[in-house]
Order: structure tokens, then C-alpha cells, then sequence
């Protein structure tokens, strides 16, 4: 009897400390249902809705719409659905910019950083600023910078290294992408090389050591010992690059405002005009509700190719 009452005990006690990490886990879980899963039910409803500003303050007695709201934004052959596959382009391309341009910025100051035997606190400190700074002040002065007149980007270009004859604008026409690029990726840069400084330490320095023996250079030692330890880290870090792109929002708005150029019309801006500017709150859910399936599909896309890269990995001999 003994025994069986000392095994049913270690069972119960088995069972308790199982559920132990799941109580941990419980405020987060319920965090996340407030924070995302409610509002995204309720995005998805009010999807359905023909809401309008005369619903705003009772937006469950709006009419129902059905999936008309999909229907306009998904017929490209339309002004709406073609101005969103424009738009879900633009942001394309402005998030392989961004996430491109950070990364190469960020990997190259933190591999020239770790090399670095004197100030290297310092420099780490001062590769940092951009980051800490906010990023509404950041982006505003920037703005100011950017100005044709008065701006100190073509103060410099213009006046001082007199590279071109005429003032350009920054802010409108299609040169309006790429400046929105570049503040993106001087915001952002900077903790790709907090994160790929985090990354290096644990590399042991005889491998390189090793690799200078055998007559490497600087690039075949990153090529050949840095960047295949950091690939678990680089796989992480551009997936979340790439999510912070594609979902920015601040820096064009504060930018350009709610009616950005054609050239930088990026989806979140967009999105916001169908909802805010015209009033479409119905529309504008759907809208998001499309991103969030797409984003959806290629996060799922991405996990698959790199579980099956790790299993071909795994199986070589």
C-alpha cells in the first residue's frame, strides 16, 4: 500500500510540475489575446461591415457588406485593387532595400568594430545614437534636411562637393523612394550591428587565426568562419528586418504626411488613407486583413524552405 500510494504521489507531483511552465506561460498568453487576437477578430469583422464615419461611435449596427470589401480590393483590374498591387510593390522593393542596405551597413561596421583595438566601447556607443534616438525626432529632422531650399542635404551636395548644378527634390517625384529608404536604413541599421556584435563574440579567435595561416584575406575569413556562425542569427535577424519594412509606418508618414508621393505609396500609408482619409474603415480592414494572410503565407513559406535547409544540411555526409 505504501508503494502505491508513494508512486501515486510522485505521479500527481509529475503532473503538477508539468504544468508548471504552462502558469508562466499564461499572463503572455493572455496578453497576446488581448493585445492581437481581439483586435484581429474585431479588424475582421468590421471587414464585413460597410463602416463608414456615421457608424464610428456604434460600428456593430453598420450594414453588412460581405466580402464586397475583398472583392474591390482584389480586382486589380479596378482603381482600388490596382492602386493596392501598386502599393504591396512599392513595399516590396522598399523592404528588400531596406532590409538589404541595414544589413550590409550594420555587418560591415560591427566585423570593422570588432577588429578595432582602441575606442571600441566608444564606437560601439556613438554606432548606436540612431537607434536611441526617437524615431519621430529622428525622422522629422531628417525632413528638414531633406528640404530643396533650405535643406542641409543639398547644402552639401550642391554647395559644398558641387556634384550637381540644381537643387533636387528629395521629398516629391520618384528620388521621394529612396530618400525614404535611406532614413530607414540609417534607423535601422544600427541594431543589426548591435545584434551581429552579440553574434561574434562567441566565434573563437583561432579560427581566424587558423584561416591567416593558411593565407586568407579578410573577406575569404568573413566568407568562410563568420558568416557560417552567424547564420542561425542572420536567419532570425532579416526575418525580423523584413517584418519592421514591410509594417513601417512612422517613417513615411511623418515623411510625407497622409498623401505620400506615388513612388513611396507604401501599404501601411496606404491602408491609412483608405481608412482615415476617405473614411472606409470597412475597407481599410479588409485591406489589413489581405496583408496579415500574406504576411501570413510567406512566414509560413519561409519556416518550411528553412527547416528543409536544415535537414539537407543535417543529411550530408
Amino acid at each position: 500500500m505504501r508503494l502505491v500510494r508513494r508512486s501515486g504521489d510522485d505521479a500527481g507531483r509529475a503532473r503538477r510540475q508539468a504544468a508548471v511552465p504552462y502558469l508562466f506561460l499564461l499572463p503572455a498568453l493572455l496578453l497576446e489575446l488581448l493585445i492581437h487576437v481581439v483586435p484581429m477578430a474585431v479588424g475582421i469583422g468590421m471587414s464585413l461591415l460597410r463602416l463608414t464615419q456615421f457608424y464610428i461611435r456604434d460600428w456593430t449596427g453598420a450594414p453588412f457588406a460581405g466580402l464586397s470589401h475583398y472583392r474591390l480590393a482584389l480586382d486589380v483590374h479596378g482603381p482600388v485593387g490596382a492602386a493596392l498591387l501598386r502599393s504591396l510593390w512599392t513595399t516590396l522593393l522598399y523592404t528588400l532595400v531596406v532590409v538589404a542596405g541595414s544589413w550590409c551597413v550594420g555587418f560591415a561596421a560591427a566585423v570593422l568594430a570588432q577588429d578595432a583595438r582602441r575606442g571600441r566601447g566608444a564606437i560601439r556607443a556613438l554606432f548606436l545614437v540612431p537607434y536611441a534616438l526617437p524615431v519621430y525626432a529622428a525622422v522629422i529632422t531628417w525632413s528638414f534636411m531633406l528640404q530643396r531650399d533650405t535643406g542641409a542635404v543639398n547644402a552639401v551636395l550642391v554647395d559644398g562637393l558641387h556634384l550637381t548644378g540644381s537643387r533636387p527634390f528629395w521629398l516629391i517625384g520618384g528620388r521621394a523612394f529612396w530618400s525614404v529608404a535611406a532614413v530607414a536604413i540609417w534607423r535601422t541599421w544600427p541594431f543589426v550591428f548591435l545584434v551581429v556584435t552579440a553574434g561574434l563574440q562567441p566565434i573563437p579567435r583561432d579560427l581566424y587565426e587558423a584561416a591567416a595561416l593558411d593565407g586568407a584575406g579578410m573577406l575569404r575569413q568573413i566568407r568562410a568562419v563568420t558568416l557560417p556562425w552567424l547564420a542561425p542569427v542572420n536567419g532570425v535577424l532579416l526575418v525580423v528586418l523584413a517584418l519592421w519594412s514591410f509594417n513601417d509606418f512612422t517613417t513615411p508618414f511623418t515623411l510625407f504626411g497622409a498623401s505620400p508621393p506615388q513612388s513611396a505609396d507604401l501599404l501601411p500609408v496606404h491602408i491609412y488613407q483608405a481608412s482615415f482619409i476617405t473614411f472606409n474603415f470597412g475597407l481599410g480592414s479588409a485591406m489589413s486583413v489581405l496583408v496579415m494572410v500574406f504576411l501570413a503565407a510567406v512566414a509560413g513559406l519561409s519556416t518550411l524552405a528553412v527547416r528543409a535547409a536544415r535537414h539537407a544540411r543535417a543529411a550530408r555526409p
